[in-house]
């Protein structure tokens, strides 16, 4: 047995401390994810040691985490809307924030009888956590998840077999290449809205996540103003395309929804406040 004890790693928070806001949840993450306990086991039992073999991986992932690499990446799993989710360096992190694309979605269709069948088309699944949180939540719709990365689609499709979600399909596709059915009820995605000269972009988790699903051209608006367009053929009448992006384009991507012929434009805001998901509605053809 090891010397060092649960008490004792938790004290290691300090030196997380230059690269990490929450120093303390992350100790604490990795000693769950180590142990295969939850946190209330580590506040009740902090006198326990870890073997050999637990405190070599421990020292290994707090060096990683000291490098900045993220938490998700180190322990490989992310919760997105109470869902257990596989990542790794192929695709984003999922975040909090997006959970207010989900939200939004189920509020939409609220007064949906419980059985009402809906086509739901998440456009840059990446993990699949979007797709997954819907599928989670309604059981009567038929969901297809697309990313344009192989490697995104083999991980969502992980995730997908592991939460036994059948009435989800994931498959590769260019945006909308690949895509026959013309007429969703709902269209959602977070897509690349970083503009490619942001200084964040080599600051904090997002250095460890690829460029191609982070950037897009014209200030990052690139891949919101061809999904606005496109979109509009895909959904049905009365259909919604929901649009994660940055906290500051709410304005941008309103006047890109009008201008493609959307009504019942508006934008909602995340938890901190900032402008974080705008969508709109599909009533007829533009003249």
């Amino acid at each position: 047995m090891s010397n060092i004890t649960v008490a004792q790693c938790l004290q290691l928070a300090f030196e997380l401390e230059r690269v990490s806001d929450s120093a303390r949840l992350d100790i604490e993450i990795i000693l769950c994810h180590i142990l295969q306990k939850n946190r209330t086991w580590l506040f009740t039992w902090p006198d326990k040691t870890l073997t050999t073999e637990q405190q070599k991986l421990f020292d290994d992932f707090l060096l990683r985490r000291k490098s900045g690499e993220p938490i998700a990446h180190i322990i490989g799993q992310r919760e997105f809307w109470s869902l257990p989710l596989a990542v790794n360096n192929s695709t984003l992190i999922p975040r909090p924030d997006t959970e207010l694309l989900v939200e939004t979605t189920l509020e939409l269709f609220a007064n949906d009888k419980f059985d009402q069948a809906r086509s739901c088309l998440d456009l840059g699944t990446g993990t699949g956590a979007i797709v997954l949180a819907l599928a989670s939540e309604k059981s009567h719709w038929q969901l297809l998840g697309v990313d344009k990365s192989a490697d995104a689609v083999a991980l969502a499709e992980q995730n997908r077999k592991k939460l036994n979600f059948n009435h989800v399909t994931v498959q590769q596709s260019d945006w909308f290449t690949q895509i026959v059915l013309r007429e969703f009820d709902v269209i959602v995605s977070n897509p690349p809205y970083i503009d490619p000269q942001d200084p964040h972009l080599d600051q904090g988790d997002v250095r460890f996540e690829p460029r191609s699903a982070l950037i897009a051209d014209n200030h990052g608006l690139s891949d919101i103003e061809f999904i606005i367009h496109e979109g509009w053929n895909y959904l049905r009448s009365e259909g919604w395309l929901l649009l994660e992006h940055g906290y500051d384009q709410g304005e941008a991507v309103r006047e890109l929804l009008r201008a493609r012929g959307f009504v019942a434009v508006e934008t909602r805001c995340d938890l901190g406040g900032n402008e974080r998901v705008s969508l709109g509605k599909k009533l007829q053809e533009p003249t």
